[in-house]
């Protein structure tokens, strides 16, 4: 959530390639870079006379260009995420290295957890998606605060933070469908009576 590698592209300083009717291999001196997180990221500026290295934060430095609503939904969602995974997690180690008898909260419980994570997961990746594919969030970071030239998104594709959250929500699908399974021959609601029957429940967690 905390890292800048969530974009990675390319910028075109498309005044300065416009100026001098740049193509072909031309275009390489006008072409920079970009990667950005949630909080903070990196761009080098190309315009022809070398490379312009600067870092930025969207707070609270961008917060006038970026659509601030949706960006600050993205944060609250990925922490609900962060939190509710985090209970998936303490719930399956009690119950794999403790002595279950009964599941907490009955299977409500499980399938609970698992579902908020999957549905905080799949609504981060949907908003910040949009926000940066339907309203251009590269463009704008890279044109911030920029008078004399103008730049646009050459290349752009999500970075390896952003496909977490894509294998976090077939983590938590897989998961249900697991619980799922495991509910049809061994009934959440049973109490562990003997030793003997230990073993299944365990197998299931």
């Amino acid at each position: 959530m905390g890292t800048r590698f969530w974009v990675k592209g390319t910028l075109l300083c498309k005044t300065g390639a416009q100026l001098v009717n740049a193509t072909g291999a031309e275009l390489d001196k006008f072409v920079g870079k970009i990667s950005y997180g949630l909080f903070h990221g990196q761009r080098l500026k190309q315009c022809g006379l070398g490379g312009r290295p600067f870092r930025f934060s969207f707070f609270p430095h961008l917060l006038d260009a970026i659509p601030a609503s949706l960006h600050v939904s993205v944060i609250l969602f990925c922490s609900v995420l962060i939190v509710f995974s985090s209970v998936a997690s303490a719930f399956f180690m009690f119950n794999a290295f403790g002595s279950p008898y009964e599941t907490l909260h009955g299977p409500l419980g499980l399938y609970l957890w698992n579902f908020i994570c999957c549905f905080c997961s799949c609504l981060v990746m949907i908003l910040f998606a949009s926000e940066v594919k339907l309203h251009r969030l590269s463009e704008k970071i890279a044109n911030y605060n920029e008078g004399n030239f103008v730049y646009k998104t050459h290349t752009e594709r999500f970075d390896r933070s952003f496909w977490i959250l894509l294998f976090t929500f077939l983590t938590h699908a897989l998961n249900i469908l697991l619980i799922r399974m495991a509910g049809i021959q061994f009934p959440f609601q049973e109490a562990k009576e003997t030793d003997v029957n230990t073993g299944a429940s365990d197998l299931m967690y």
